[in-house]
């Protein structure tokens, strides 16, 4: 267990120069967990070096859709109905991201859920960093019971007062946030930044069908939760697979491609060119696995510490456009 230093005070020699210069914590609420849901609401708490609160900021977004869970996150059709559309508020979004490390508890989905709303408006996302707060309690050992905001909120003695609330859960979040970033600099953690990639190319699936039209229980925030889209599921591949890549070779049909990390086009359609190309699209990493594709081999993900285990090759997301235009034929019988 690291020393708990989280009321100390740190003279501006002892402060990491590694660290970041300025944060952004960020919570959204949106209307389920899927790649084509939407942000309905996002609060932005800004904060310097240190983890001081600078300002904050709160909208309503209008998804132009059903509002989704509307008994976790409250905002119904109607509370909606005369809120901004996300390239509304983008400009001033970006106003508070920019230059900053976006901040968010299980911050891979927040991160998702806003470089596709500014794809989807045309325009790129300012964040070029992220931390996850899930990641920086590992980091520290903390003794936390689970990984829920709720829990790390308790550990610092911050009382939640609207949970699924954005404005509320972002406040929760910097709170939480300071205490842990000066034990982390107390104690000169490393910490846990990733890499963003903001989505350069983007494409709207079919029009998804509303609520009525259920698939299967999930969940959300903790809750179950019926889906309102089908599963999308990708047909076998036909072909047996030939192997791993070899460096300098060509892609074969059969090969089996796995992904990990942010990427500038959109996961799925990476993936549907894959398919298309013959290649099968793997959810997980195996001995099996012909090729990672990362723009971040250094991550520490689980498919890319697989993928060092097992000698697996890796290229980056440029590196594998450029194969997928020469797969080679599977071979015959």
């Amino acid at each position: 267990m690291l020393e708990d230093l989280t009321t100390a005070a740190f003279s501006p020699t002892s402060w990491p120069a590694a660290y970041p210069k300025g944060y952004a914590v960020v919570d959204v609420e949106t209307t389920g967990l899927a790649r084509d849901d939407r942000i309905i609401s996002a609060a932005v708490y800004r904060l310097d070096a240190r983890g001081e609160v600078e300002d904050h900021w709160y909208t309503m977004v209008n998804p132009e859709r059903d509002p989704g869970p509307v008994w976790i996150h409250g905002l119904t059709s109607e509370a909606l109905e005369g809120a901004p559309l996300f390239p509304d508020i983008a400009e001033e979004f970006t106003a508070r991201l920019q230059g900053r490390v976006l901040v968010a508890h299980n911050a891979v989905f927040d991160w998702q859920m806003i470089a596709r709303e500014y794809a989807r408006a045309k325009c790129e996302a300012p964040v070029r960093q992220r931390l996850c707060t899930i990641a920086l309690s590992k980091e520290l050992g903390l003794p936390l019971p689970n990984h829920k905001l709720e829990s790390l909120a308790a550990h610092f003695g911050v009382v939640q007062r609207r949970a699924h609330h954005a404005l509320d859960d972002a406040r929760v979040l910097a709170e939480a946030f300071r205490p842990s970033l000066r034990t982390a600099a107390a104690n000169g953690v490393r910490l846990p930044l990733h890499e963003c990639r903001p989505l350069t190319e983007w494409s709207d699936r079919p029009a998804t069908p509303r609520i009525g039209q259920q698939a299967g229980p999930r969940s959300y925030g903790g809750y179950p939760q019926t889906s309102w889209r089908p599963s999308r599921k990708r047909p076998a591949c036909p072909y047996p697979n030939p192997g791993r890549y070899e460096a300098g070779g060509r892609l074969k049909q059969g090969m089996r491609v796995a992904f990990s990390g942010d990427t500038s086009t959109e996961r799925e359609l990476l993936e549907d060119r894959a398919t298309e190309a013959g290649l099968h699209v793997a959810t997980s990493l195996s001995r099996l696995t012909s090729l990672l594709v990362t723009n971040d081999p250094d991550s520490g993900t689980s498919k890319v510490v697989k993928a060092r285990q097992f000698g697996t090759p890796i290229v980056d997301e440029a590196a594998f456009g450029q194969l997928l235009g020469d797969v080679e034929p599977a071979s015959e019988g």
